[in-house]
């Protein structure tokens, strides 16, 4: 009996292909749920945490919301909403830009830079399950599977 079966008592795939989607997302939702617990300490989200990365990506620069959407992880957040928590938190600027006035530019803080110096001491501990689990050689052969999967994208 393989994990899956145990973790969700299901014996009876239809095939292999299912077994491995119901896995994926299965693993997908349990790194979800450990990623929420780690950035609960910090008072933001997964999705706060992966905009304010995409920011320190174009520091000094600013980026547009929609440069924001374009990079998000995840795809259906509300990304004007997350940076005005994210600038209420003061972790980001916001201001208008000066070519499109309808347009917003959004900029990492001296307190959002800190908070993922922070943050990056840390987050190697989500990673150490990976390591625990995967030798290197399978980590690459894991990194080419999912690219090939996300190819039909």
């Amino acid at each position: 009996m393989s994990n899956i079966e145990k973790l969700i008592s299901i014996r009876n795939f239809t095939s292999e292909h299912h077994k491995g989607l119901v896995s994926l997302i299965f693993v997908g939702n349990w790194i979800i749920s450990k990623h929420q617990t780690f950035f609960k300490q910090y008072d933001i989200t997964m999705q706060q945490f992966n905009i304010l990365r995409i920011l320190r990506g174009q520091h000094p620069k600013s980026a547009s919301i929609n440069t924001l959407k374009e990079r998000m992880l995840d795809k259906m957040s509300d990304v004007s909403r997350l940076v005005e928590r994210l600038r209420k938190a003061d972790l980001v600027e916001r201001k208008s830009c000066e070519m499109d006035r309808r347009a917003v530019d959004v900029k990492i803080s001296a307190k959002g830079l800190q908070l993922l110096k922070t943050i990056d001491e840390e987050i190697g501990i989500l990673e150490d399950t990976l390591k625990a689990s995967l030798t290197d050689k399978e980590v690459v052969q894991l990194n080419k599977l999912l690219d090939k999967l996300l190819s039909s994208y």
